[in-house]
């Protein structure tokens, strides 16, 4: 049984049946997911979805060991966890530069510059999170050393974000640019500054599959990418459309999704492959985040074998 998450299946039935995990519900990176399993893109291609939202990556990590996903979907640095021995392989570099990412403080707060972060608490998503990584990045970008900055696991989404806001738990958050756009509405919060002002590459995004899976079912892997891509070529000609989607989805106002939209469709691979500037960067914050011990070998943490060609 998957505890603290939300399930979403299709219902009818397909040839083959995909237990799908998100580390986030409403992630600019994942959504499509769910824009394609509305759309009937994956029934098309024979596959039923059994969609799981998770609140963070590290309780997609636990569900993925207990056997109980194909395909998680989350962030770069869930593969340092490959390494470490988490069943599964990346399979897909969903997106590059986190453009959709940003850091956002309250709205009564006297922030106004990154510089005035440096030993202040930010919110990030769970333990180990790309979240997580990020707030430390600022500090290494920064020159403030390991602990310039105090990350606090908060959970992500609109609900967790505001209450932390709101009641003060900490200074600052590193979450979704659309989030932030929608409290500056509100005047909950509103955007400092994005990540891609001090980060460069990295995969913001990325598919896995379980080692059952590819042992077991290496064509279901195909599949599952190649209407991924489908969709995200929907997704990038049709704004109109995934907008009102998204907006649902995320429960957000669709002016606010529009201009999300605009900011972060740049950012998705057409091909699922692996940037090596991307893999680079996410070597040597594997080290930095205490995942591992020593630099891993890249080339066992993904593979590109099952992408369409």
């Amino acid at each position: 049984m998957i505890l603290g998450c939300a399930l979403v299946s299709h219902p009818g039935s397909a040839a083959t049946t995909l237990t799908v995990g998100k580390a986030s519900a409403t992630s600019d990176a994942l959504v499509p997911v769910n824009v394609g399993y509305e759309l009937g893109i994956f029934e098309k291609h024979g596959l039923d979805l059994k969609i799981v939202d998770f609140t963070g990556g590290s309780k997609m990590d636990q569900a993925m060991a207990a056997g109980s996903l194909d395909i998680s979907a989350g962030d770069g640095t869930e593969m340092a966890f490959i390494a470490k021995g988490l069943p599964m392989r990346a399979v897909c570099m969903i997106a590059g530069p986190p453009s959709f990412l940003g850091i956002g403080v309250p709205g009564d707060s006297p922030i106004t510059s990154a510089e005035q972060l440096k030993g202040k608490k930010i919110g990030i998503s769970s333990p180990g999170s790309f979240t997580e990584w990020l707030a430390r990045e600022l500090a290494r970008n920064k020159g403030w050393g390991p602990d310039g900055v105090t990350p606090v696991a908060i959970g992500n989404g609109v609900v967790s974000v505001t209450a932390a806001f709101r009641q003060h738990l900490v200074d600052a958050d590193v979450g979704g640019v659309a989030t932030f756009l929608n409290m500056e509405e509100q005047k909950i919060g509103r955007l400092l500054v994005p990540v891609s002002s001090y980060e460069g590459s990295i995969a913001s995004g990325t598919f896995s599959a379980s080692n059952h899976l590819i042992q077991t079912n290496p064509d279901a892997i195909r599949t599952f990418l190649a209407a991924w891509l489908e969709t995200i070529g929907y997704v990038r000609t049709h704004k109109a459309e995934t907008v009102k989607m998204e907006s649902r989805i995320d429960q957000l106002p669709e002016e606010v999704v529009s201009k999300d939209y605009d900011v972060t469709i740049g950012m998705f691979t057409s091909d699922c492959k692996f940037d090596p500037a991307a893999l680079a960067t996410l070597k040597r914050g594997f080290v930095e985040l205490k995942f591992v011990d020593t630099p891993p070998d890249m080339s066992k943490l993904y593979t590109e074998a099952f992408l369409p060609h």
